[in-house]
Protein backbone atom coordinates (compact mmCIF):
# COMPACT_ATOMS: atom_id res chain seq x y z
CA UNK A 1 0.00 0.00 0.00
CA UNK A 2 0.92 3.29 -0.71
CA UNK A 3 2.25 5.59 2.41
CA UNK A 4 1.23 8.55 2.07
CA UNK A 5 -0.87 10.53 -1.01
CA UNK A 6 -0.78 13.94 -1.18
CA UNK A 7 -3.48 16.13 -2.96
CA UNK A 8 -1.91 19.27 -4.86
CA UNK A 9 1.30 19.27 -6.13
CA UNK A 10 1.99 23.23 -4.65
CA UNK A 11 5.07 24.08 -2.58
CA UNK A 12 3.49 22.72 0.64
CA UNK A 13 2.12 19.81 -1.36
CA UNK A 14 6.05 18.76 -3.04
CA UNK A 15 7.12 20.24 0.51
CA UNK A 16 5.91 17.10 2.33
CA UNK A 17 6.42 14.33 -0.64
CA UNK A 18 10.24 15.50 -0.64
CA UNK A 19 10.34 15.39 3.61
CA UNK A 20 8.33 11.66 3.36
CA UNK A 21 10.39 9.69 0.51
CA UNK A 22 13.87 11.06 2.73
CA UNK A 23 12.18 9.09 5.38
CA UNK A 24 11.71 6.20 3.28
CA UNK A 25 8.13 6.56 2.60
CA UNK A 26 6.14 5.59 -0.63
CA UNK A 27 4.62 8.76 -1.64
CA UNK A 28 2.72 9.71 -4.62
CA UNK A 29 1.07 13.76 -5.26
CA UNK A 30 -2.08 13.99 -7.26
CA UNK A 31 -1.92 17.10 -9.31
CA UNK A 32 -4.49 17.86 -12.13
CA UNK A 33 -1.55 20.54 -13.93
CA UNK A 34 1.72 20.32 -15.20
CA UNK A 35 4.61 21.62 -13.60
CA UNK A 36 5.43 23.99 -13.02
CA UNK A 37 1.92 25.67 -11.65
CA UNK A 38 2.30 29.77 -11.15
CA UNK A 39 -0.11 31.49 -9.16
CA UNK A 40 -0.37 35.03 -8.09
CA UNK A 41 2.05 34.79 -5.19
CA UNK A 42 4.65 37.63 -3.62
CA UNK A 43 7.28 35.84 -4.92
CA UNK A 44 9.84 36.56 -2.14
CA UNK A 45 10.65 34.14 0.66
CA UNK A 46 11.72 34.99 3.88
CA UNK A 47 15.35 33.98 5.52
CA UNK A 48 13.77 30.90 7.39
CA UNK A 49 12.08 29.61 4.19
CA UNK A 50 15.54 29.62 2.47
CA UNK A 51 17.07 27.64 5.20
CA UNK A 52 14.19 25.19 5.26
CA UNK A 53 14.04 24.81 1.45
CA UNK A 54 17.79 23.98 1.51
CA UNK A 55 17.25 21.43 4.25
CA UNK A 56 15.37 19.33 1.96
CA UNK A 57 18.23 19.93 -1.24
CA UNK A 58 16.65 22.68 -2.89
CA UNK A 59 18.92 25.68 -4.20
CA UNK A 60 17.20 27.50 -6.51
CA UNK A 61 18.35 30.84 -8.02
CA UNK A 62 16.87 34.50 -7.09
CA UNK A 63 17.32 38.31 -6.20
CA UNK A 64 19.07 38.50 -2.28
CA UNK A 65 16.41 40.50 -0.28
CA UNK A 66 17.92 41.72 2.64
CA UNK A 67 15.15 43.61 4.69
CA UNK A 68 11.69 45.13 4.50
CA UNK A 69 11.19 48.53 3.63
CA UNK A 70 7.76 50.52 4.26
CA UNK A 71 6.56 53.45 1.73
CA UNK A 72 4.12 56.26 1.85
CA UNK A 73 4.88 58.75 -0.80
CA UNK A 74 8.46 60.20 0.14
CA UNK A 75 8.06 58.64 3.59
CA UNK A 76 9.60 55.56 4.35
CA UNK A 77 11.19 52.66 7.28
CA UNK A 78 13.28 49.94 6.96
CA UNK A 79 14.78 46.91 8.66
CA UNK A 80 17.64 44.49 7.85
CA UNK A 81 16.63 40.95 8.40
CA UNK A 82 19.44 39.38 10.60
CA UNK A 83 21.69 37.21 9.63
CA UNK A 84 20.62 35.31 6.35
CA UNK A 85 18.87 36.84 3.74
CA UNK A 86 15.68 36.25 1.90
CA UNK A 87 15.19 35.58 -1.66
CA UNK A 88 13.17 36.92 -4.75
CA UNK A 89 11.94 33.66 -6.62
CA UNK A 90 10.01 33.41 -9.21
CA UNK A 91 7.13 31.12 -8.71
CA UNK A 92 7.68 28.87 -11.60
CA UNK A 93 11.49 29.01 -10.72
CA UNK A 94 10.22 27.80 -7.37
CA UNK A 95 8.06 25.09 -8.42
CA UNK A 96 10.36 23.40 -11.13
CA UNK A 97 12.97 23.02 -8.19
CA UNK A 98 10.92 21.38 -5.84
CA UNK A 99 9.21 19.34 -8.77
CA UNK A 100 12.89 17.88 -9.79
CA UNK A 101 14.08 17.37 -6.07
CA UNK A 102 10.25 15.32 -5.32
CA UNK A 103 11.39 13.28 -8.64
CA UNK A 104 14.75 12.77 -8.02
CA UNK A 105 14.16 11.21 -4.52
CA UNK A 106 11.47 8.46 -6.01
CA UNK A 107 8.24 10.85 -5.60
CA UNK A 108 5.21 9.53 -8.05
CA UNK A 109 3.16 12.15 -9.58
CA UNK A 110 -0.24 11.56 -11.01
CA UNK A 111 -2.40 14.20 -13.07
CA UNK A 112 -5.48 14.35 -11.34
CA UNK A 113 -7.58 16.47 -9.21
CA UNK A 114 -8.58 14.95 -5.11
CA UNK A 115 -12.27 14.42 -5.19
CA UNK A 116 -14.42 12.15 -2.99
CA UNK A 117 -12.27 11.48 0.56
CA UNK A 118 -12.98 7.72 1.72
CA UNK A 119 -11.12 6.64 4.66
CA UNK A 120 -11.60 3.33 7.30
CA UNK A 121 -10.03 3.13 10.53
CA UNK A 122 -6.25 1.77 8.15
CA UNK A 123 -6.58 3.20 5.04
CA UNK A 124 -7.76 6.71 3.28
CA UNK A 125 -8.77 7.36 -0.73
CA UNK A 126 -8.72 9.48 -3.28
CA UNK A 127 -8.51 10.02 -7.25
CA UNK A 128 -9.14 5.96 -7.09
CA UNK A 129 -5.67 5.47 -5.34
CA UNK A 130 -4.93 4.07 -1.83
CA UNK A 131 -3.03 4.83 0.84
CA UNK A 132 -2.40 4.79 4.53
CA UNK A 133 -1.85 8.49 4.91
CA UNK A 134 -3.62 11.51 2.84
CA UNK A 135 -1.94 15.21 3.04
CA UNK A 136 -4.07 17.52 1.68
CA UNK A 137 -2.25 20.30 0.44
CA UNK A 138 -4.45 21.55 -2.36
CA UNK A 139 -4.23 25.39 -1.32
CA UNK A 140 -6.78 28.48 -0.35
CA UNK A 141 -9.95 26.99 -1.62
CA UNK A 142 -9.18 23.25 -0.87
CA UNK A 143 -11.98 20.58 -2.39
CA UNK A 144 -10.53 18.00 0.39
CA UNK A 145 -11.18 20.47 3.39
CA UNK A 146 -14.91 21.78 2.10
CA UNK A 147 -15.55 17.94 1.58
CA UNK A 148 -14.49 16.88 4.98
CA UNK A 149 -16.68 19.39 6.07
CA UNK A 150 -13.74 21.10 7.79
CA UNK A 151 -14.24 24.72 6.22
CA UNK A 152 -14.54 27.60 9.34
CA UNK A 153 -17.16 30.39 8.58
CA UNK A 154 -16.38 32.84 6.28
CA UNK A 155 -14.46 36.17 7.63
CA UNK A 156 -16.46 39.52 7.01
CA UNK A 157 -12.84 40.93 5.89
CA UNK A 158 -12.14 39.94 2.04
CA UNK A 159 -9.12 40.64 0.56
CA UNK A 160 -7.88 40.22 -2.64
CA UNK A 161 -4.30 39.85 -4.36
CA UNK A 162 -3.09 40.21 -7.72
CA UNK A 163 0.51 40.40 -8.97
CA UNK A 164 1.92 40.99 -12.66
CA UNK A 165 6.00 41.22 -13.04
CA UNK A 166 7.66 44.32 -14.97
CA UNK A 167 10.78 44.63 -17.01
CA UNK A 168 12.27 47.19 -14.34
CA UNK A 169 15.82 46.43 -13.07
CA UNK A 170 15.45 45.86 -9.38
CA UNK A 171 16.40 49.47 -7.35
CA UNK A 172 16.87 47.31 -4.35
CA UNK A 173 17.65 44.88 -2.18
CA UNK A 174 14.60 45.22 0.00
CA UNK A 175 11.14 44.27 -0.67
CA UNK A 176 8.91 47.14 -0.88
CA UNK A 177 5.53 47.56 0.67
CA UNK A 178 4.00 50.74 -0.30
CA UNK A 179 0.69 51.93 1.36
CA UNK A 180 -1.98 53.78 0.54
CA UNK A 181 -5.66 54.43 2.22
CA UNK A 182 -7.17 51.30 0.16
CA UNK A 183 -4.53 48.76 -0.04
CA UNK A 184 -1.11 47.77 -0.54
CA UNK A 185 1.70 47.49 -3.02
CA UNK A 186 4.46 44.93 -2.79
CA UNK A 187 7.57 45.12 -5.01
CA UNK A 188 10.02 42.36 -4.50
CA UNK A 189 13.12 42.31 -6.94
CA UNK A 190 13.43 38.94 -9.00
CA UNK A 191 16.67 38.98 -10.90
CA UNK A 192 17.84 41.35 -13.50
CA UNK A 193 15.48 43.20 -15.44
CA UNK A 194 12.60 41.73 -13.45
CA UNK A 195 10.42 43.01 -10.30
CA UNK A 196 6.90 41.43 -9.61
CA UNK A 197 4.74 43.72 -8.07
CA UNK A 198 1.74 42.22 -6.04
CA UNK A 199 -1.54 44.95 -5.38
CA UNK A 200 -3.94 43.75 -2.20
CA UNK A 201 -6.69 45.40 -1.20
CA UNK A 202 -10.32 44.93 0.12
CA UNK A 203 -12.42 45.31 -3.30
CA UNK A 204 -12.17 43.76 -6.63
CA UNK A 205 -10.83 46.14 -8.84
CA UNK A 206 -8.36 45.99 -11.87
CA UNK A 207 -4.79 45.49 -11.30
CA UNK A 208 -4.38 49.20 -13.11
CA UNK A 209 -7.43 50.88 -10.81
CA UNK A 210 -5.35 49.36 -7.66
CA UNK A 211 -1.97 50.22 -9.04
CA UNK A 212 -3.38 53.89 -9.75
CA UNK A 213 -3.24 53.99 -6.01
CA UNK A 214 0.63 54.58 -5.86
CA UNK A 215 1.33 57.06 -8.64
CA UNK A 216 5.48 57.27 -7.94
CA UNK A 217 5.18 53.27 -8.23
CA UNK A 218 2.88 53.71 -11.28
CA UNK A 219 4.84 56.07 -12.85
CA UNK A 220 8.31 54.19 -12.43
CA UNK A 221 6.53 51.40 -13.83
CA UNK A 222 4.69 52.62 -16.54
CA UNK A 223 4.72 50.91 -19.94
CA UNK A 224 7.05 48.30 -18.60
CA UNK A 225 4.87 45.18 -17.92
CA UNK A 226 6.03 41.67 -18.63
CA UNK A 227 3.57 39.59 -18.07
CA UNK A 228 -0.14 38.71 -17.22
CA UNK A 229 -2.28 39.47 -14.44
CA UNK A 230 -2.87 36.66 -12.29
CA UNK A 231 -5.40 36.97 -8.99
CA UNK A 232 -6.53 34.86 -5.55
CA UNK A 233 -8.92 35.77 -3.01
CA UNK A 234 -10.41 36.11 -1.53
CA UNK A 235 -7.19 35.14 1.04
CA UNK A 236 -8.61 34.67 5.00
CA UNK A 237 -9.65 30.79 5.09
CA UNK A 238 -10.52 29.38 8.24
CA UNK A 239 -10.07 25.77 9.08
CA UNK A 240 -12.17 23.77 11.72
CA UNK A 241 -9.31 21.38 12.43
CA UNK A 242 -5.90 20.64 10.76
CA UNK A 243 -6.88 17.14 10.82
CA UNK A 244 -10.10 14.45 10.32
CA UNK A 245 -9.16 10.70 10.72
CA UNK A 246 -6.11 10.05 8.36
CA UNK A 247 -5.98 13.39 6.60
CA UNK A 248 -3.90 15.96 7.80
CA UNK A 249 -4.08 19.42 6.14
CA UNK A 250 -1.29 22.01 5.57
CA UNK A 251 0.18 25.09 3.82
CA UNK A 252 -3.12 27.40 3.20
CA UNK A 253 -5.47 24.32 2.73
CA UNK A 254 -4.78 24.35 7.07
CA UNK A 255 -5.99 28.30 7.15
CA UNK A 256 -5.02 31.27 5.97
CA UNK A 257 -4.27 35.07 7.30
CA UNK A 258 -3.36 37.53 4.78
CA UNK A 259 -0.38 38.07 2.55
CA UNK A 260 0.36 41.31 4.38
CA UNK A 261 3.42 39.82 6.25
CA UNK A 262 4.97 37.53 2.98
CA UNK A 263 5.75 34.49 5.30
CA UNK A 264 3.89 31.78 2.59
CA UNK A 265 6.50 29.90 1.42
CA UNK A 266 7.95 29.34 4.73
CA UNK A 267 4.82 28.41 6.94
CA UNK A 268 4.35 25.93 3.78
CA UNK A 269 7.83 24.29 4.24
CA UNK A 270 7.38 24.34 8.05
CA UNK A 271 3.64 22.86 8.45
CA UNK A 272 4.27 20.23 5.85
CA UNK A 273 7.77 18.76 7.31
CA UNK A 274 5.17 18.89 10.81
CA UNK A 275 2.57 17.00 9.28
CA UNK A 276 4.96 13.98 7.64
CA UNK A 277 7.01 13.75 11.14
CA UNK A 278 3.97 13.37 12.88
CA UNK A 279 2.86 10.49 10.80
CA UNK A 280 6.79 9.03 10.41
CA UNK A 281 6.46 8.98 14.61
CA UNK A 282 3.23 7.30 14.41
CA UNK A 283 1.35 9.94 16.34
CA UNK A 284 -0.60 12.35 13.84
CA UNK A 285 -2.87 13.73 16.93
CA UNK A 286 0.45 15.84 17.72
CA UNK A 287 -0.06 17.84 14.33
CA UNK A 288 -2.98 19.93 14.93
CA UNK A 289 -1.22 21.92 17.84
CA UNK A 290 2.50 21.34 16.10
CA UNK A 291 0.39 23.38 13.38
CA UNK A 292 -0.39 25.92 16.00
CA UNK A 293 2.27 26.21 17.45
CA UNK A 294 4.33 26.98 14.20
CA UNK A 295 2.18 29.62 13.09
CA UNK A 296 1.15 31.50 16.08
CA UNK A 297 3.26 34.36 15.82
CA UNK A 298 2.34 34.72 11.71
CA UNK A 299 -1.18 34.54 12.63
CA UNK A 300 -0.67 37.19 15.66
CA UNK A 301 1.06 39.76 13.71
CA UNK A 302 -0.40 39.64 10.69
CA UNK A 303 -4.19 39.64 12.23
CA UNK A 304 -2.78 42.57 13.91
CA UNK A 305 -1.49 44.47 11.33
CA UNK A 306 -4.66 43.52 9.22
CA UNK A 307 -6.75 44.88 11.81
CA UNK A 308 -4.59 48.49 11.35
CA UNK A 309 -4.23 48.57 7.86
CA UNK A 310 -8.30 47.11 6.56
CA UNK A 311 -8.84 50.90 7.91
CA UNK A 312 -8.13 53.98 6.44
CA UNK A 313 -7.90 56.02 9.31
CA UNK A 314 -5.20 53.87 10.82
CA UNK A 315 -3.61 52.43 7.65
CA UNK A 316 -2.23 56.42 7.23
CA UNK A 317 -0.24 55.86 10.19
CA UNK A 318 1.83 52.92 9.60
CA UNK A 319 4.53 54.45 7.88
CA UNK A 320 5.25 57.48 9.92
CA UNK A 321 4.68 55.08 13.38
CA UNK A 322 7.24 52.47 11.52
CA UNK A 323 9.85 55.56 10.84
CA UNK A 324 9.83 57.14 14.43
CA UNK A 325 9.90 54.05 16.22
CA UNK A 326 12.66 52.00 13.99
CA UNK A 327 13.77 49.50 16.99
CA UNK A 328 10.06 48.31 17.03
CA UNK A 329 9.45 47.71 13.42
CA UNK A 330 12.93 46.05 13.34
CA UNK A 331 12.18 43.74 16.18
CA UNK A 332 8.61 42.70 14.37
CA UNK A 333 10.40 42.47 10.78
CA UNK A 334 13.09 40.10 12.54
CA UNK A 335 10.46 38.27 14.55
CA UNK A 336 8.76 36.92 10.80
CA UNK A 337 11.92 36.13 9.18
Amino acid sequence: MIDLLIAGGGPAGLAAAIRAASLGMETVVVEPRASPVDKACGEGIMPSGVAALRALGIEVSGHPLRGIRYVDGARSAAAAFRGRAGLGVRRTALHTALHTRAVELGVRIVPGKAGEVRQSDDRVGVCGLTARWLIAADGLHSPVRRGLGLDGPESAVRRYGLRRHYAVDPWTEFVEVHWSRHGEAYVTPLGDGLVGVAVLGGKRRAYDSQLADFPRLAATLLGREAGSVRGAGPLRRRARSRRAGRVLLVGDAAGYVDALTGEGVALAVATAGAAVDALAAGRPQDYPAGWARLTRRHRLLTAGLLSVARRPATARLIVPAAHRAPALFGAAVRALQ
